[in-house]
């Protein structure tokens, strides 16, 4: 009896010993996707990076194989690409899809912008402005990164009052195939930083009035300038 308990024992020993091992490989390989992933949406991996298994391994403490499935489940979402004679790259960025995202992210916004107008709180509105000003500060020390991170939480304090929770979730989900371009776009467009600080003022205004359907129509027309502004700058270098 004592040696069939020991053996029982020894057995759940091993199964715990075994569920333990292949949940830390679980985690091991979920961690080192969410490393990878979220470099590559805030831009600091750049488009065309290379991305070396090897070294990726060393610098996160892991063996090559996490980084390799995180890297292929990467490929499959469409963020890195696989080249011979070149390994792994971060995908580039193609300028005709970057517009429709931006076309998609104007009108998306747009709608939660207005929406979210009715819902805001004076203490909001008062962060805005706050958020506002430093933007201005921020331009004036010529910190495009610094701006860009500001303009995003701008919107992002708008935005979170808006109450269709499907409208959000379509509105993030393409917030982040742009943000590991977006985050360097004031550098590349110095011009924007500018029209951005006076166009956000009259945003303001518009939603201190409570008129809906002029907030959607500005706040959509605002983000579409910058994609005018990109088509500008691309027609004066061809």
């Amino acid at each position: 009896m004592r040696e069939s308990l020991r053996r029982g024992e020894e057995r759940l020993a091993r199964r715990v010993a075994t569920a333990g091992a292949t949940l830390a490989g679980v985690n091991k390989q979920e961690r080192t996707y969410t490393i990878l992933r979220d470099r590559i949406h805030s831009g600091a991996f750049g488009p065309k990076a290379r991305l070396n298994i090897d070294a990726l391994a060393r610098e996160l403490g892991v063996s090559a194989i996490p980084v390799r499935e995180a890297l292929r489940r990467l490929e499959a979402e469409g963020w890195v690409l696989f080249q011979p004679n070149v390994g792994a790259i971060v995908a580039p960025v193609d300028a005709t899809t970057w517009e429709q995202e931006m076309v998609a992210v104007a009108i998306l916004e747009g709608a939660a912008t207005a929406d979210a107008s009715a819902h805001l709180r004076p203490l909001d509105l008062a962060r805005l402005r706050e958020i506002a000003a430093e933007m201005e500060s921020v331009a004036a020390e010529g910190d495009p990164i610094r701006f860009s991170t500001l303009n995003r939480r701008l919107h992002a304090t708008i935005v979170a009052r808006c109450a269709n929770a499907y409208l959000l979730e379509l509105l993030e989900q393409t917030n982040q195939r742009l943000d590991r371009i977006r985050g360097t776009m004031f550098s590349y467009l110095p011009e924007r930083s500018k029209a951005a600080l006076g166009e956000h003022a009259r945003l303001i205004e518009l939603l201190e009035s409570g008129d809906q359907a002029a907030v959607e129509q500005y706040a959509r027309w605002h983000k579409l300038q910058t994609v005018e502004a990109y088509r500008a700058a691309r027609e004066r270098q061809s």
